[in-house]
């Protein structure tokens, strides 16, 4: 279906839609195969302490509503496509932050026998949180920065 709105009405949306996903970007995380350290991490963002939401945003169940994907962990054999369904089934436009060493090199898993790699050897990745684990601090930082870029 093409779009029939005339070209005004259609920046004000585009305008709008850019406003509302800066403003409340909804995540959901996945453990591709990591030790937990991060997992723990990206709970602790999310306590009053920390306050990850006061950026609006909200942890979500399915991938269907979400609009980031954090990601932990190596990419394990048995994790690939896993991950790859996630992705595909997240609505566009989605952004994806690897969070830890081993989400972005593989880590101390790197060159193991059921390792495929790191994150973006199977999705494209926006923004990278180094780390083991990873303060929250970085984290909030991280997915600041992600929300910065989408601003431009």
């Amino acid at each position: 279906m093409e779009n029939s709105l005339p070209a005004p009405w259609q920046k004000a949306l585009d305008q709008i839609k850019t406003w509302a996903r800066i403003n409340s970007p909804w995540a959901i995380h996945y453990n591709s195969g990591s030790c937990n350290g991060c997992d723990i991490e990206i709970l602790a963002t999310i306590t009053p302490r920390y306050d990850l939401e006061r950026f609006g945003i909200k942890l979500q169940g399915s991938p269907r509503h979400a609009d980031v994907l954090i990601c932990t962990g190596p990419v394990t054999r048995q994790s690939r496509d896993r991950l790859r369904r996630i992705y595909d089934q997240m609505p566009d436009p989605k952004f994806v932050v690897a969070v830890g060493s081993c989400g972005i090199s593989g880590g101390a898993f790197h060159g193991c026998y059921n390792i495929v790699g790191s994150i973006s050897e199977v999705i494209p990745v926006d923004v990278y949180v180094p780390g083991c684990p990873p303060r929250p601090e970085a984290i909030i930082f991280g997915v600041a920065q992600l929300l910065e870029s989408l601003k431009k």
